[in-house]
């Protein structure tokens, strides 16, 4: 403790011999720095919080809009009208049809299985959605690879009862 009030009187020795000019450059000095911590600290950090608001509240209503319409067709899955094991077939065969010689459907019991080679990604979604809606068919497995010409590889789904071939 003895070093530090030393130290102290040193600084007050200083302080007292500097000139009124240098004082107050000193004082100026002292609130210019105690202003950038402020800011640095306290204002700054809130100020970009209050900026990026609107485009994460943008953002947050979208993904609210897109949970929202999930809910809705699940309340709407839900609802529908079971399908049986031969309109469930029908239909993956129908939908897989459309895809057209890039895709190979393969029915084994409650599994039906899409093996796929370079079949565009509005398509593939098209043929999930009549699967899932037509079909009452659920997503069990999926491997694939998005390449050049499309995705290729392997989807596998649950059907809602037994099927034959």
């Amino acid at each position: 403790m003895n070093s530090f009030t030393t130290m102290r009187r040193d600084l007050d020795a200083r302080w007292q011999a500097a000139a009124p000019r240098e004082r107050l450059i000193a004082r100026l000095a002292a609130v210019f720095i105690g202003l950038l911590l402020l800011w640095l600290i306290a204002l700054a950090p809130a100020w970009s919080t209050l900026r990026k608001a609107p485009g994460e509240l943008d953002r947050l209503d979208r993904e609210l809009q897109q949970m929202r319409a999930m809910a809705l067709q699940t309340q709407a899955l839900k609802q529908a009208v079971p399908v049986s094991a031969e309109q469930s077939v029908a239909a993956l065969r129908a939908a897989t049809a459309r895809l057209g010689p890039a895709a190979e459907l393969t029915i084994t019991g409650t599994q039906a299985q899409l093996r796929l080679r370079g079949v565009p990604g509005g398509a593939l979604a098209m043929w999930i959605g009549e699967a899932r809606q037509g079909a009452r068919a659920r997503p069990q497995e999926a491997e694939l690879q998005s390449g050049p010409q499309g995705y290729s590889g392997r989807l596998t789904l649950l059907l809602p009862a037994a099927a034959g071939n």
